[in-house]
């Protein structure tokens, strides 16, 4: 399966799109922040939306309809919620995409357009929810009106898996014991980024500290640190940036420039120093968050080292009732 072919398959049932939904929960929603962003950003005819899924049934938007396109994600095949807004989308005679792991699974259905993909280490980028979103997003793009940035973004595609092979070794040699270290010594840290990058700000502190670790975080968006988070800094307060690439980039750089001078404790995961330079820079605010992530479970790995916490252990989730 390809993006160009299923928005072939979308257009030919819809002819044209003008809504696109982006719905899922968790780490699958993290990773279509960045095509949502981007559609916002490039698009003069669609308008884009993400939500929770639950969200997106109990405050469903009135213009879904025969002209939307709702892109959903369920890792497992089987997030009740996701399955639910899927079903909303087709009874609101949306067009419906589904991408998930399992095959066989309900996520995978004969009632809407099931893209399966694989998991695990050193996937490509255009095959995993991050990539195969984007590439969703500006075929729809590509197809509907002009996208300067397509054949950019192709490329760039392209080039992350590289990118993200060699920023691996490094970070595990550069940042990855300052990181866990710093952990036994802060119970509590904040992590800071912004632009499509702040998908990845949230996913860090949500998924790899707060579900797979079990740390104290939270996320704050760089620009809106300095509009009342910021009265908290000090030293011996922890703090990690995500500092990204692209547009945005100033923002981090203003937070980070504070930082430096009213705490003790700070991070730069910087993505410029990591691989994001060879990136056009007309696309770099869509990909930075595909180097963030596997950046992001090095470092909650070599933290679970250090507590002996496996990333999957659970005590709740899947084991009691909620």
């Amino acid at each position: 399966m390809d993006a160009k072919s299923v928005i072939q398959q979308v257009k030919e049932q819809k002819n044209e799109i003008r809504q696109v939904y982006w719905v899922a929960c968790g780490g699958s929603l993290v990773d279509l922040y960045p095509a949502h962003c981007m559609l916002m950003a490039e698009s003069t005819l669609v308008e884009s939306g993400i939500y929770t899924s639950r969200e997106f049934i109990l405050a469903t938007p009135k213009k879904l309809g025969a002209h939307s396109l709702v892109i959903l994600c369920s890792h497992s095949g089987g997030t009740k919620e996701t399955l639910d807004a899927a079903e909303l989308g087709l009874s609101k005679n949306a067009a419906v995409v589904m991408m998930t792991n399992h095959p066989g699974s309900p996520a995978d259905s004969d009632q809407w357009i099931s893209w399966i993909y694989p998991w695990g280490d050193n996937l490509k980028t255009c095959e995993i929810p991050s990539g195969i979103s984007l590439s969703l997003a500006a075929e729809l793009l590509a197809a509907q009106e002009t996208f300067e940035a397509y054949g950019a973004l192709m490329e760039g595609i392209e080039k992350m898996d590289e990118i993200v092979a060699k920023a691996k070794v490094r970070v595990r040699r550069e940042l990855c014991d300052r990181f866990a270290q710093l952990c036994t010594k802060h119970p509590f840290l904040y992590i800071l980024g912004s632009g499509a990058s702040f998908s990845q700000t949230y996913g860090f502190a949500i998924c790899s500290l707060m579900e797979m670790q079990w740390q104290h975080c939270a996320y704050i968006h760089s620009g809106e640190y300095f509009h009342g988070p910021f009265e908290v800094t000090e030293n011996g307060v922890f703090y990690f940036l995500q500092k990204s690439s692209g547009k945005c980039r100033p923002m981090d750089e203003r937070a980070e420039d504070f930082l430096k001078t009213h705490t003790d404790c700070l991070m730069v995961l910087d993505a410029l120093d990591y691989g994001m330079d060879i990136i056009d820079p007309a696309v770099r605010d869509y990909l930075d968050p595909v180097l963030f992530y596997p950046m992001n479970c090095e470092l909650r790995s070599a933290r679970g080292k250090v507590f002996d916490h496996d990333v999957d252990y659970r005590r709740y989730m899947g084991k009691v009732a909620y």
